[in-house]
């Protein structure tokens, strides 16, 4: 049984122009779910981590919506309540899922914290945008009231918060779930583990963690939760059939199987989005430069043919 940890992105959950509603959200699930099952039907041993910026978008405006009334927690809080949120999606409809493929496992969403550290750079020049848009009126008003940096989006016309997002360090969960899956828990359990990249944290010199309100990458984090399990495999899924060279230009070309060195040439050449693809490039390199055996970015329909490797962009680790 292969240990593989598939990397959820936000279209697998939430439908790209939707209105975000819970019903939304089901449907789009169930048919993620039906993939996921065929994973663990061909014999693989599943760990599953999730994208949530959505989910925190809405929930830090419901807590402005609200703040008259009742006041607004921190945002690393409303990251911890997304992973309950989006946990208890995944429970519901990937249990039916399996039950259906006659492969039935007990979905366990587990809430997770990454440590990450104070001194990062990202904590002094935030970039990671959150939310909805402002007026000026209204970022000036905001900047004043909880300190927040804002800053101005002339292209769409509004200003928008933005917060640091700092890498991942380690993730605090990490050996309770490793020894769950090592007593062999993986062949009756599915774990769901540091959605949206895990609450970040930082240490405390008493020891203790404080929660801080960042952004972490949810494939950096995935690619620290698949070597911190010993996942032979890395699947990060999203919303094309895996990474190309001249995208969005009439030479564009998919690539398949690449070593780590062309997959790097291309990532300094600028060719894969500082903002979409080339996070997951990053991920991917960083997992097998550090031990992992194989990775795979693709979409979801192609997810059952990317583990057979008939599908996808795969990178190969030495080993």
């Amino acid at each position: 049984m292969t240990r593989v940890l598939v990397a959820l992105g936000g279209n697998a959950i939430q439908p790209a122009g939707g209105r975000g509603t819970w019903s939304e959200a089901v449907r789009r699930m169930r048919r993620t779910a039906r993939g996921l099952a065929r994973t663990v039907a061909a014999g693989q041993e599943l760990v599953l981590t999730h994208g949530n910026g959505p989910q925190v978008g809405d929930l830090v405006r419901e807590a402005e919506l609200g703040e008259p009334e009742v006041p607004a927690p921190p945002m690393f809080v409303a990251g911890a309540e997304s992973e309950g949120e989006i946990g208890l999606l995944v429970a519901q409809e990937l249990s039916a899922a399996l039950a259906r493929a006659r492969t039935p496992r007990v979905v366990v969403p587990v809430l997770c914290r990454t440590e990450v550290d104070a001194r990062d750079p990202s904590f002094r020049a935030p970039t990671k945008p959150v939310g909805r848009f402002y007026t000026a009126a209204e970022a000036r008003r905001l900047r004043a009231r909880h300190g927040w940096t804002l800053r101005e989006d002339r292209a769409r016309g509004g200003w928008r918060r933005v917060v640091p997002s700092p890498r991942p360090r380690r993730w605090l969960e990490a050996p309770a779930i490793r020894a769950a899956l090592d007593l062999g828990l993986g062949r009756t359990c599915v774990f769901v583990v540091t959605g949206g990249g895990g609450v970040p944290v930082v240490r405390q010199a008493n020891g203790g963690w404080r929660g801080v309100d960042a952004v972490i990458d949810k494939d950096r984090a995935a690619a620290l939760v698949a070597r911190a399990l010993d996942c032979a495999l890395l699947v990060i899924v999203t919303d094309v059939p895996g990474a190309a060279v001249g995208f969005g230009r009439p030479e564009r070309r998919w690539l398949r199987d690449v070593s780590a060195a062309e997959l790097r040439r291309h990532l300094r050449a600028g060719e894969f989005g500082e903002g979409s693809m080339g996070p997951k490039v990053e991920a991917v390199l960083e997992f097998v430069a550090r031990g992992g055996r194989e990775a795979v970015i693709t979409d979801l329909p192609s997810l059952s043919r990317a583990l057979e490797g008939r599908a996808g962009t795969r990178v190969r680790g030495v080993r």
